[in-house]
C-alpha cells in the first residue's frame, strides 16, 4: 500500500522529512488504556517504520497487548507541516538487530558515538525490533 502520494507537494515533502529527520514521536497504548508517547529513532524503508526498543521499554509491552499505534514528525510550531501516521505495529524478534542494518547505522552513527555506544552495545541495549506498517497518513 502506498501511503504517501508523490504527486502531492505536501506528501513529497513528508517523504523527504522521513528520510532526513532523526526523531519521530511514537504513541502506544498501555494495557490500562492510557496513551503513551515517546520520541524514538526510526528508519523509513519500503513503506514501513523500523524502530528498536530498549530491553524493558513500556512500548514493547504496549504493542504486544495492542498493536495500534500512531507516529508523528514535529510540526513547524505554528500548526503546519504536520505529518501523522496511524499504523499497526509488530514485534519482530527474528529480524536483525540495529548493528546489522547498514541504513540504520548510517543514519544514527553520530548519535550512537555521541552517547558512548558502539553498534554492538547499542544493539544489546535496544534489542527489540519493532515494525510499524502505516494504515493512514494525514499530512498538512
Amino acid at each position: 500500500m502506498t501511503i504517501l502520494n508523490a504527486d502531492d507537494p505536501a506528501h513529497a515533502a513528508a517523504t523527504g522529512r522521513l528520510g532526513a529527520e532523526p526523531i519521530i514521536w511514537l504513541t502506544t497504548v498501555a494495557p490500562s488504556g492510557q496513551p503513551q508517547s515517546t520520541p524514538v529513532w526510526f528508519l523509513w524503508e519500503d513503506g514501513q517504520f523500523l524502530i528498536y526498543g530498549a530491553a524493558n521499554a513500556p512500548k514493547n509491552r504496549n504493542i504486544a497487548s495492542n498493536p495500534h499505534v500512531s507516529l508523528h514528525l514535529e510540526g513547524n510550531g505554528r500548526g503546519g507541516a504536520n505529518v501523522i501516521f496511524e499504523a499497526t505495529a509488530t514485534l519482530d524478534p527474528a529480524g536483525p538487530g540495529p548493528d546489522a542494518v547498514p541504513a540504520y547505522l548510517d543514519k544514527y552513527r553520530g548519535f550512537i558515538d555521541s552517547y558512548g555506544w558502539t553498534p554492538e552495545s547499542f544493539a544489546r541495549d535496544y534489542p527489540h525490533r519493532l515494525l510499524m506498517s502505516p494504515t493512514r497518513a494525514r499530512v498538512w
